[in-house]
């Protein structure tokens, strides 16, 4: 394929990339003053970068050599971390507007924009090489924003945390990578597979065990799941809305994208640290959320939970599996951005941000819209019918009982009625406890049409989008096979 075709099928990350190069040097001779026009041209780049993805250059198949590949699964999850990046920024601007030094700058949207380009890289990595440069360049931008606050100690104390943390965890990947290229004798993930069909290897499988390592810390999987609740608590709302919904996106479709294309033929060696992981991860993320006073740090170990969830569907190894972790993917990051939305709208009278579950007690009758919205999303995090979290999880032990797997399939099960209970408190706390101080009322209109839409989106009327979702994520599970 000649340079000009390859250059067509990466074209959201040119467009991305362009878009955030230029809008940096906006920022510097605008400064301050162009924060809101920086905002909503990354807003513009995103959808660009989305409208990209349409075109047959998208699923071009592989360019570059084999470094890069545009197809259906990469297409399918660049659109779910656009969705999400685009909705942090809109988010952002009145979060910062508090006046106490710490203001929204416009270098926020552009490391967002850098971040989604590297997360495009991740999920059409075809090459070790290509894979380890996408998650840096979207670590690089992250541990930026986790400490984007700088005069709030704990936004500082959260930057430091994942980057001490990111930068073990990329040492851990990078020994795996110069393992499985030391004993394959190259990077590309087609001649990795075959390395690992050849016959056993104890310095391939070694390897195969430090990169799957790597990548459970960027999808926060237990035992690597350590820095997700404190960097959740300490980063900015609008951030950790972000951390919680693009990166995990591009994590899970990148560990995905390893385990089937690169590692296919040694299914029984990452089967087995899978199984482990997502047990560990359902487990873990249940029975540590029971006694969490923070709403966010307990959405911390819903997401960690959820993941445990995601890495069910991979376990099966088949096209019906990968495509429920798409599935399940999709609606999680509609229930964990509302969620997060809720988050934003408690503010004390005062204007500041109020983070504890009391706060939201009697909100049924102080802020009936933002409860009922609430309930939904923790309905559906609990899995609990007729919400779509439930057919999510549905979706992922079909795939997992198909393929044999019936014990993981009741542990998960049983796993997820203990998981129920942190949600079910928070319904409790909202609709059966004395009203505590409403929450200041805000006139945040965007917010408020997102928060409708996602839970709309979760509840029964999002039954007419499972089989259109369903039809797109096996044509993208397809992809991998």
């Amino acid at each position: 394929m000649d340079w000009i075709a390859s250059l067509q099928a990466t074209l959201p990350e040119l467009v991305l990339s362009v878009g955030a190069l230029a809008l940096m040097l906006v920022a510097a001779w605008g400064g301050q003053a162009s924060t809101r026009a920086v905002s909503w041209t990354s807003v513009a780049v995103l959808i660009g970068a989305g409208i990209a993805l349409c075109g047959p250059a998208s699923y071009a198949g592989v360019v570059f050599d084999g470094l890069y590949r545009a197809d259906a699964f990469a297409a399918f999850s660049k659109v779910l971390i656009y969705i999400a990046a685009a909705v942090s920024i809109v988010i952002a601007p009145r979060f910062f507007a508090r006046g106490d030094g710490d203001s929204l700058h416009p270098e926020y949207p552009v490391l967002i924009l850098l971040s989604a380009a590297g997360m495009g890289m991740m999920v059409s990595a075809g090459d070790l090489l290509t894979l380890y440069v996408g998650l840096e360049l979207q670590s690089l931008a992250a541990y930026v924003l986790a400490s984007f606050m700088r005069r709030d100690q704990r936004s500082a104390e959260a930057g430091l945390k994942y980057f001490v943390l990111g930068a073990l965890a990329s040492g851990i990947l990078l020994y795996g990578i110069s393992l499985v290229y030391g004993f394959s004798g190259t990077t590309l993930f087609t001649d990795i597979a075959v390395a690992y069909g050849a016959g056993k290897s104890v310095g391939l499988t070694f390897g195969l065990v430090f990169v799957f390592a790597g990548l459970a810390f960027k999808m926060s999987a237990v035992p690597f799941h350590m820095w997700t609740p404190d960097v959740y608590e300490g980063a900015p709302t609008p951030v950790t809305t972000f951390f919680a919904s693009a990166p995990k996106v591009a994590a899970v479709a990148l560990g995905v994208r390893v385990a089937i294309e690169a590692m296919g033929p040694a299914i029984g060696e990452w089967r087995q640290i899978v199984i482990f992981a997502s047990l560990a991860s359902i487990i873990f993320g249940a029975v540590a959320a029971i006694g969490q006073k923070n709403v966010k740090r307990l959405l911390a170990y819903s997401s960690i939970n959820n993941v445990g969830f995601m890495l069910v569907g991979l376990v099966a190894g088949t096209q019906q599996g990968i495509s429920a972790v798409l599935l399940y993917l999709t609606v999680y990051i509609a229930m964990t951005v509302g969620s997060f939305l809720i988050v934003l709208q408690m503010r004390d009278t005062e204007g500041n941000p109020v983070e504890s579950i009391e706060s939201m007690a009697g909100m049924s009758a102080t802020r009936p819209g933002l409860a009922y919205a609430m309930l939904f999303f923790m309905f559906s995090l609990a899995g609990i019918p007729p919400m779509l979290g439930f057919f999510a999880k549905l979706a992922v032990f079909n795939a997992v009982v198909a393929a044999g797997f019936y014990p993981l399939a009741v542990v998960g099960f049983v796993a997820s009625v203990i998981g129920a209970y942190y949600y079910l408190r928070v319904i409790k706390v909202m609709f059966f406890d004395s009203p505590a101080p409403a929450f200041q009322r805000s006139n945040a209109m965007v917010e408020y049409v997102l928060i409708t839409v996602l839970a709309l989106f979760i509840s029964p009327v999002g039954w007419f989008a499972l089989k259109p979702l369903g039809v797109a994520t096996m044509a993208a599970a397809k992809a991998l096979f």
